[in-house]
């Protein structure tokens, strides 16, 4: 989906996040649910040289990789179609201009049992972006994440927020990548929690 068609859009949208999202989606809207997508798991392969990185360092953050047989948790938001033009407009820039994200359309199943499945927008970072950085260990990933600082903040700041959101909002499911490398980042900076890495 190219984002020149999503400016096309017309009513309500949807909007999935797994990655910084999920704390500080800053557009406006009027309903936010926790809950997943199928058929993907979240993995810190892609690099960010803007908000928590630079030229020089570049961050490591999060994207999707098809996996059957996986599943990745965050936060949709519900966009009226009043606010949807102005949303996407903004989720460009932050997304796809900066981030080299790509947009898909993916189904997102709430956790609320009396809600319904909704189709949602889900910015991704494939291998053929000039920024992915791919696979690597835990302990490669945290010492990267560990002295990287973009225009948002640190680094570290990015997982140890993401994480908290997944024992607060989803204390459930087990995001082994995640909490791999959130351990790897506390063993190189035990004192470090998210307010002290802002």
């Amino acid at each position: 989906m190219k984002p020149h068609d999503i400016m096309k859009w017309k009513g309500n949208l949807w909007v999935f996040g797994y990655g910084s999202l999920v704390w500080k989606p800053d557009f406006v809207y009027q309903k936010r649910l926790i809950g997943h997508i199928k058929g993907y798991k979240r993995r810190f392969w892609h690099g960010d040289d803007f908000y928590r990185g630079d030229k020089k360092h570049p961050g490591r953050v999060a994207t999707l990789v098809k996996d059957q047989a996986a599943c990745t948790w965050g936060v949709a938001y519900e966009v009226s179609d009043v606010q949807a033009i102005e949303a996407l407009k903004y989720l460009n820039v932050r997304e796809v201009v900066r981030g080299g994200y790509v947009i898909e359309d993916m189904e997102f199943i709430p956790r609320e049992k009396d809600e319904n499945t909704v189709h949602a927008l889900v910015y991704i970072a494939t291998s053929d972006n000039p920024a992915y950085l791919g696979p690597a260990s835990d302990e490669e990933i945290a010492n990267q994440v560990a002295i990287c600082r973009g225009k948002t903040g640190r680094n570290i700041e990015y997982v140890l927020r993401l994480a908290h959101f997944m024992r607060l909002c989803c204390p459930e499911v087990k995001d082994e990548h995640l909490f791999s490398i959130e351990a790897a980042v506390l063993n190189i900076c035990p004192k470090c929690g998210i307010e002290s890495c802002v």
